[in-house]
């Protein structure tokens, strides 16, 4: 009895190891969506407190020691020049936590014809897909506040949750990660359309939760 005790504790542990075992990164990982929110909606404590949400969610996964940024764009105000979601994220190339290249570099990632991210490779720091259009909740709404070439928008409306602190007023500029969805215009993944707002609720009614990109810089 004592022997298939024990043969039932070993056959129970393997597979949990296993488990573990396939929930960790792949070893050159620079690139994922972000499981979790921060709660806030488009509030995400600036620049700075995007960045250091990848950096505790790549921590968490074992990938903690490479510096994460938030792929991010802010918009110019009050003599503070904007910022290019495109000059924060290195020159890449970057991988997925499963280790497949999604770009070799920053001209690839921002090309008309890149369709390396999408629904199969846009997985979050654990290695899962993310929501998309005919998922229920559809999440496939990144905030990114960007052009199509990873540029900043000018002064004026608002594209950027107010440089990421509102989560009420205010819009944000949105890519889709299934590349899909978008029927009067373009779903790149990094650029598609505007939220109604930036509560949690707003980003929700067109398909968001608040998540973004984030990569490493090296």
């Amino acid at each position: 009895m004592r022997r298939v005790t024990t043969l039932i504790a070993v056959l129970l542990a393997v597979p949990a190891s296993w488990a573990d075992a396939q929930q960790a990164p792949s070893p050159n990982m620079s690139f994922f969506v972000t499981s979790t929110n921060l709660g806030k909606g488009g509030d995400l404590g600036g620049l700075e407190g995007a960045d250091r949400h990848c950096q505790a969610l790549a921590q968490a996964v074992g990938a903690g020691s490479k510096t994460w940024h938030a792929y991010l764009s802010t918009q110019p105000t009050n003599g503070v020049p904007a910022v290019n979601a495109r000059d924060r994220i290195g020159t890449g190339p970057w991988y997925n936590a499963k280790g497949v290249e999604v770009a070799a570099n920053l001209e690839e990632l921002h090309n008309d014809n890149n369709y390396k991210i999408n629904k199969t490779t846009a997985l979050t720091e654990k290695g899962n897909f993310v929501n998309g259009r005919g998922d229920t909740p559809n999440q496939h709404d990144m905030l990114t506040g960007s052009q199509h070439d990873g540029t900043a928008f000018p002064a004026g409306e608002d594209k950027t949750c107010h440089n990421w602190t509102s989560n009420s007023e205010g819009s944000a500029i949105v890519g889709h990660t299934d590349l899909i969805g978008n029927t009067r215009g373009p779903n790149f993944w990094n650029f598609s359309h505007s939220t109604p707002g930036c509560s949690i609720p707003d980003l929700a009614k067109v398909g968001g939760a608040g998540f973004f990109y984030c990569f490493a810089v090296r």
